[in-house]
C-alpha cells in the first residue's frame, strides 16, 4: 500500500546569524536566505520512513516563505521528498498562527495526502497552535508530541510524549500528527540526493489560487500585531545571604516577599 504524507516545513533565518526586526512593522525580516528549520527534520525523516515502509507513495513539502525562497525546501528534497507546495505572496507578510494555517490547509488540500506531518513549533515562533488550527481547519483529528508513528491500514498508531512517559493513541486517518524533536535520526543528504534535489518539483502558488481572500491572511487577516518593542531590562546583581546562624529565616523571609511560598 502507497504511503502519501504531507510534511509541513518551514523555511526560517538562518539562527546562527543575529535576527532583525522590521522597525515600522516589528516582524522578523526574512528577506536574505532562508533554511529548513532544524525541528521540521524529524517529520521529514519520519515520513521517508513510513513511505519506505509502505514500499512506496509520495512525501510532499509544504511551506510558506517570502520572495519565492526554495533554499530550505531544496534541503528536505535533497534528504528524499518527493516534492513540493510553496505558498509565496507579499499579501502573506504579517500572517500570525491562524493566517498561517489557513494557507498551509489550502495547500494541503490540493495534495490529498494520507497523513500530515509537522513539527511541534517552529523555531523562530514558538506558538506550537499551527498545526493544530490546520487539523480544525481541514476537520481531521489532531495528535500531537508523537515521538513514534506506526501505519496499519487505515489507521495512525502514536506513542505520545506525555510527562510521566507516553500514551498510546490511534486514530484514523488522514490525520494531523505533530513530531517531537530528537526521536529520529535525520538522514544527511547525500551527493546524489542534493543533485537530484535540483530537478525536483516545486509548485509554488500564491493567495489567490489557493481560494483566500486577503483579508483572512497576512496582516490585514491577523487577529494580533506588535505595537513595540522594547529591549529586556538588564539583570540586576543578586543578593548575597551569608549564614551568620539565621540565614535560613532570611531565605524564607525572601520568598515570601516574592510569594513563593
Amino acid at each position: 500500500m502507497a504511503m502519501n504524507v504531507a510534511v509541513c516545513v518551514k523555511q526560517i533565518p538562518d539562527p546562527a546569524s543575529p535576527g532583525e526586526l522590521d522597525p515600522s512593522s516589528h516582524n522578523l525580516v526574512r528577506s536574505g536566505k532562508l533554511i529548513l528549520d532544524d525541528s521540521d527534520a524529524y517529520g521529514v525523516e519520519i515520513a521517508l520512513q513510513l513511505k519506505e515502509q509502505a514500499g512506496g507513495g509520495e512525501v510532499t513539502l509544504i511551506s510558506m516563505a517570502p520572495n519565492g525562497e526554495t533554499a530550505g525546501l531544496r534541503t528536505a528534497l535533497a534528504m528524499g521528498a518527493d516534492k513540493a507546495v510553496l505558498v509565496s505572496d507579499p499579501q502573506l507578510v504579517g500572517s500570525d498562527a491562524l493566517g498561517t494555517a489557513r494557507v498551509l490547509a489550502a495547500a494541503i488540500q490540493r495534495v490529498s495526502p494520507d497523513l500530515i506531518l509537522a513539527a511541534t513549533e517552529s523555531t523562530d515562533g514558538y506558538t506550537g497552535t499551527t498545526p493544530v488550527q490546520i487539523a480544525e481547519i481541514l476537520g481531521l483529528p489532531a495528535v500531537t508530541f508523537a515521538k513514534k508513528i506506526q501505519v496499519s491500514g487505515s489507521a495512525v498508531k502514536v506513542e505520545r510524549q506525555t510527562e510521566a512517559g507516553f500514551d498510546e493513541v490511534e486514530c484514523a486517518l488522514p490525520a494531523v500528527v505533530t513530531v517531537t524533536a530528537g526521536v529520529v535520526e535525520p538522514r544527511y543528504p547525500s551527493f546524489k540526493g542534493i543533485m537530484a534535489a535540483k530537478s525536483k518539483p516545486v509548485d509554488q502558488m500564491d493567495v489567490a489560487s489557493l481560494g483566500l481572500s486577503s483579508d483572512q491572511v497576512g496582516g490585514q487577516g491577523a487577529g494580533q500585531k506588535v505595537i513595540s518593542v522594547e529591549a529586556a531590562e538588564a539583570r540586576a546583581a543578586g543578593e548575597i545571604v551569608e549564614d551568620d546562624g539565621d540565614a535560613h529565616n532570611k531565605i524564607v523571609a525572601f520568598l515570601e516577599q516574592i510569594k513563593v511560598i
